[in-house]
C-alpha cells in the first residue's frame, strides 16, 4: 500500500480522512495524492431552447485557491510524500479516474454538517466503477490506528472476498482480525465461498483471524455488525459492497447502504 488518494473538499468531513490519509502515509510510507474537483458552477437558462451551460466563477475559484493553500501549507510541515492534484468538473468522474492507479482511495461518508448532511454516494461509485478499495471514513473521526482489532464482514460473496483481499495490508497490522459471518449455519451455496477459506487465505498471507458466526435474530444484519465491531473494539470494518445491484439497494436499503450512511468507523469496502 504505497499509493493513497484523498478527496479533498470543503465538505464538513475533510479534516478527518486527511488524518487517516496521514496515518496510513506515515505506517505504509505510502505517497499521499489530494485531489480537488472544482466543480462547474450551472447556469440555468430562461430559455428552454437554450441548453445548459457551466462555467467555473470567480467566487468559486478563489474559495478553491482559499482551501488549497490552506491544507498545502499545512502539509509542507507533515513527515510524508505528497502531491496535490486540481481539476474543473465533478467529484464522481475525477476521482474515478485518479483511483484506477491508487492502492486506496479515501472519501468522507457523509456531505455537510449536522443534520442537513446527507450520505456521500462517492464510495459506491467508486466501488461499483473502478472496482478499487475504498476506505470511508466518519467525519468524527481523528486518525486510524492501524494496530486496533480488524472487524471483516463475511457473507462468502465475491464482494466480501475481494474487500478481503484488498484489506490483507492493513489486516497484517492489527492486533486480532475477526471474520464474522452473521446468519444460522446452512448449506453454503455452490456460489459462496465458507469462511473457513478466508481464513486459509488469510493465514497463507500471515494473518491470524477469528472466525465467528453470531445469530441475526430479530436484528438487522447491519446492526448485528455494528454491535459485534464495538464490543470488540475494532478500529476499522471490511466489507463488501454492494451484494445486490446497488438500484435495488439504493430503493429499498440494504446492509451496505445502512452502515455507509451511518459508520460508526473507517469501512473499507470493495465491490
Amino acid at each position: 500500500m504505497r499509493s493513497l488518494l484523498v478527496h479533498a473538499a470543503e465538505d464538513g468531513t475533510f479534516e478527518a480522512r486527511l488524518q487517516v490519509g496521514l496515518d496510513l502515509a506515515r505506517r505504509f510510507d505510502a505517497h499521499l495524492t489530494l485531489l480537488q474537483t472544482i466543480a462547474f458552477d450551472m447556469v440555468i437558462p430562461t430559455d428552454p431552447f437554450i441548453a445548459v451551460g457551466g462555467e467555473l466563477s470567480t467566487i468559486t475559484k478563489q474559495r478553491a485557491e482559499e482551501f488549497r493553500k490552506e491544507i498545502t501549507d499545512r502539509l509542507a510541515n507533515e513527515d510524508v510524500r505528497w502531491d496535490w492534484q486540481e481539476e474543473s468538473g465533478y467529484d464522481g468522474s475525477s476521482m474515478l479516474k485518479h483511483a484506477s492507479l491508487n492502492d486506496l482511495s479515501l472519501v468522507g461518508a457523509r456531505i455537510g454538517e449536522g443534520k442537513g448532511s446527507t450520505a456521500s454516494p462517492l464510495a459506491g461509485v467508486l466501488a461499483i466503477h473502478c472496482r478499487a478499495p475504498v476506505l470511508v471514513v466518519p467525519g468524527d473521526w481523528h486518525g486510524i490506528d492501524v494496530d486496533a482489532p480488524a472487524m471483516v464482514c463475511w457473507n462468502g460473496s465475491i464482494q466480501a472476498a475481494r474487500a478481503l483481499r484488498a484489506a490483507v495490508p492493513l489486516l497484517r497490522c492489527a492486533e486480532k482480525v475477526h471474520l464474522v459471518s452473521v446468519g444460522d449455519k446452512v448449506t453454503i451455496d455452490a456460489h459462496e465461498l465458507p469462511a473457513s477459506a478466508a481464513a486459509a487465505y488469510l493465514d497463507r498471507h500471515g494473518v491470524d483471524c477469528q472466525p465467528v458466526e453470531l445469530p441475526r435474530g430479530s436484528d438487522s444484519v447491519e446492526d448485528v455488525l455494528r454491535s459485534a465491531a464495538r464490543s470488540r473494539e475494532a478500529g476499522m470494518m471490511v466489507m463488501g459492497a454492494y451484494g445486490q445491484p446497488r438500484f435495488y439497494e439504493t430503493l429499498f436499503g440494504g446492509t451496505t447502504r445502512t452502515i455507509l450512511s451511518q459508520p460508526s468507523m473507517p469501512v473499507l469496502m470493495a465491490h
